[in-house]
């Protein structure tokens, strides 16, 4: 439950920060928030991660349009699951043939 209401509030700042204007908000301001991000997802507890990764999937449902495509990446656009494979050589390389057929 908790990882449901934390991936809304990541959700709701990513789509902000990619689906806002440019004339509304500063490129590089938000090229630096994603960054913060990033780093602060990468650094979290790796069996909450999980649970994180998981509930985008659910909620990205909830959204709609460009917003739910947006949620709906956002493991893929943080290398979510890279960070969960960091220890295995083996899905690490899996997770790059996905990446490279999926880009």
């Amino acid at each position: 439950m908790i990882a449901k209401q934390v991936a809304h509030i990541i959700a709701d700042y990513v789509v902000f920060l990619e689906l806002t204007d440019e004339d509304e908000l500063n490129l590089d301001t938000a090229v630096t928030m994603m960054e913060a991000l990033a780093g602060q997802l990468e650094e979290m507890d790796k069996g909450f991660l999980r649970e994180l990764v998981d509930a985008f999937a659910v909620i990205a449902e909830e959204y709609s349009g460009d917003a739910k495509e947006v949620v709906r990446n956002i493991a893929h656009s943080f290398y979510l699951e890279e960070a969960l494979a960091a220890d295995d050589p083996v899905r690490l390389a899996e997770l790059e043939a996905l990446r490279d057929s999926r880009d």
